[in-house]
């Protein structure tokens, strides 16, 4: 590597040791980002295996889909550490999609606290309360929804122009 035209070996030398740093720090934190995939990801296969028993349920359904869709985001974010690594930049995208597996994420636990709220023996003016605060939480979710594919797309385009 030729070194730039005025600056000091020891600058090039630390500017090589804090890239290594960098390089090590990704290796580990990708690591430990597989490792705490698969751990969920069994953690989803053995709620599926429990939840065959109480196969008419939701519940387990809901929670089947929340521990898949954080193992998506890890995925997804364990692509943007490699990403990083390989090319020395930060892209956006990938964090735009996990913020949307987030988002999807939160709204169907949303859907399933406030699906217990609705029933008639169960509403009472505080689960009201708790249900509207819900359904303003939900809005504020689809608005971010439309943002971030908003984003997303608007960044693809820009890309393959």
């Amino acid at each position: 590597m030729e070194k730039p035209h005025g600056i000091s070996p020891v600058i090039v030398r630390i500017g090589r040791l804090f890239n290594s740093i960098e390089h090590i720090i990704y290796i580990v934190l990708g690591l430990l980002l597989a490792a705490t995939a698969l751990l969920a990801l069994a953690g989803a296969a053995r709620l599926l295996l429990e939840g065959l028993g109480d196969w008419q349920g939701t519940e387990t359904v809901f929670a089947i889909m929340d521990r898949l869709l954080f193992v998506l985001m890890l995925v997804e974010i364990l692509y943007t550490v490699r990403v990083s690594m390989q090319s020395g930049t930060l892209l956006s995208e990938p964090f735009l999609v996990v913020g949307l597996i987030a988002c999807i994420r939160r709204i169907l636990v949303l859907s399933l606290e406030t699906s217990n709220l609705t029933q008639l023996d169960k509403w009472t003016p505080q689960s009201a309360g708790l249900f509207a605060a819900a359904m303003t939480e939900l809005g504020v979710l689809a608005g971010l929804l439309v943002v971030m594919v908003g984003a997303i797309t608007y960044i693809r385009r820009m890309r393959d122009t």
